[in-house]
């Protein structure tokens, strides 16, 4: 690793754990009681993947701070992985919540507010018709299932290294000879990937015409920018060859924008005028309620009515064979409301982005100080820096520029000081409640890190 010594970043690391469990007693005590009912101590597994010896146990969260039960305050940064990009608690997703929770949650019947939803969600992301479920992935599969069955084709194309949840065609990789494997720590679950999955690398057109020039696609799902493996832009003119090929070979297009939303209102498909067929969207939009929604074109509406018409009285209820009881309840429209009204404006994305571009600008001041050949990558409110010195092209890439020992020190040394990244990447998220104070204090921490851990010259 160019510009550091891995035998100081050792060295290091096992200090700050030391300092990490002198300082943090109560989620130590917290954690051991996890082991005694939580497979993983806690009660997701990812929870357990933090920097240091166990996590955090948190008290309360407001804003873009964030308090545990040892009486540490941090910036977060990582806001949940996303799940809270507009910050913890806002005012607006709060009093709607609290609204419709005295007054019902969940009917397997619509609400009124429900209209409006589905009136904004078409005027701001350009589909008209929609659905919502209770995650992205369920979403994902939502919309996988539906384009195997107006296709009647069996594969999807995915991108190496992607992101789409827990989502099962999507969770292989390439391995070193470009052979598609189960993804490194997922197990097949008995899905035949060769039977589910083409899998290319990002920004390859040859390799996408290819893969969709065999007829048993049903899909392609992607992000708009790629984010799950370090952030990975798309080359000029890639989006324009992505639709004109999927276009040719009559395969739909689905756009997954759960995290690229960072990029504005009506995220980096409004942005840059994308045309996806379908689009898919979640985390964020429900201040913590967990929602999804998934909308399709007018003409891919047509094309499902022709496999599945319109219920009528006495019909039998029909699944798809995927459902969810609780999705589309009153409690989620009316957060999801409460967001696309109030929170997710032209105000609070142009502070966001200010502050993402002074954390972008800090950032790459602290590695050209030091002379690392690192780069940093800003998608609007998302930042994030990778030990590559240039931008990868595709998930293969980017893979290469990760480094398990480095990341780790660098989010302890950061936490152990007040500052949350996203635990797994060097990812930041700005919500309206940052400040630039808080984004000047990781630049000065980031500084101070990597002093001890430079190499001697």
């Amino acid at each position: 690793m160019p510009g550091v010594d891995l035998r100081k970043t050792a060295a290091a690391l096992q200090h700050e754990l030391l300092e990490f469990n002198k300082s943090h007693p109560r989620s130590a005590e917290c954690y051991r009681q996890g082991l005694e009912h939580y497979l993983y101590g806690a009660p997701l597994h990812w929870m357990q993947q933090w920097p240091g010896s166990y996590p955090i146990y948190v008290v309360k969260a407001q804003g873009a701070t964030l308090e545990d039960v040892d009486g540490h305050s941090y910036i977060d940064f990582a806001l949940g992985d996303s799940g809270a990009m507009y910050g913890h608690a806002h005012p607006a997703t709060v009093k709607a919540i609290c609204t419709q929770l005295a007054n019902g949650s969940t009917f397997m019947l619509p609400t009124e507010e429900s209209l409006w939803v589905g009136q904004e969600l078409a005027r701001r992301f350009g589909l008209r018709y929609w659905q919502v479920t209770s995650s992205a992935t369920d979403a994902n599969r939502f919309v996988l299932r539906l384009c195997r069955m107006i296709t009647g084709r069996n594969k999807i194309v995915a991108f190496n290294w992607n992101y789409h949840g827990s989502v099962d065609e999507t969770q292989v990789e390439l391995d070193a000879g470009q052979r598609m494997i189960p993804r490194e720590d997922v197990h097949p679950n008995g899905t035949d990937h060769q039977q589910t999955t083409r899998l290319v690398e990002f920004n390859d057109t040859a390799a996408l015409e290819e893969a969709l020039s065999h007829g048993d696609v049903a899909c392609v799902l992607t992000e708009p920018v790629m984010t799950n493996i370090g952030m990975v832009p798309p080359e000029p003119g890639y989006h324009e060859a992505l639709r004109n090929l999927t276009r040719r070979f009559d395969v739909p297009l689905i756009i997954d924008e759960t995290h690229s939303i960072s990029t504005g209102v009506s995220g980096y498909t409004g942005k840059h005028g994308l045309k996806p067929d379908f689009f898919v969207l979640g985390k964020a939009i429900g201040g913590g309620v967990p929602i999804a929604v998934w909308g399709a074109s007018e003409e891919m509406a047509k094309r499902i009515w022709r496999v599945r018409p319109h219920f009528k009285p006495g019909d039998p209820i029909n699944h798809y064979g995927f459902g969810g009881t609780l999705a589309g309840s009153a409690l989620q429209l009316a957060a999801l409301k409460a967001t696309l009204e109030e929170i997710m404006t032209e105000e609070n994305f142009t502070h966001m982005e200010k502050m993402a571009s002074h954390f972008e600008v800090g950032t790459k001041a602290v590695i050209g100080k030091h002379q690392l050949p690192w780069h940093v990558t800003r998608i609007g409110a998302r930042t994030e820096y990778l030990f590559l010195d240039h931008p990868p092209k595709n998930g293969g890439e980017a893979h290469l520029g990760r480094h398990p020992l480095l990341e780790a020190y660098i989010h302890l040394y950061l936490l152990n000081r007040g500052i949350l990244l996203t635990p797994f990447h060097n990812m930041a998220l700005m919500c309206p409640f940052v400040t630039e104070a808080d984004v000047v204090r990781h630049a000065v921490l980031l500084d101070e890190c990597i002093l001890t851990i430079k190499e001697t010259r």
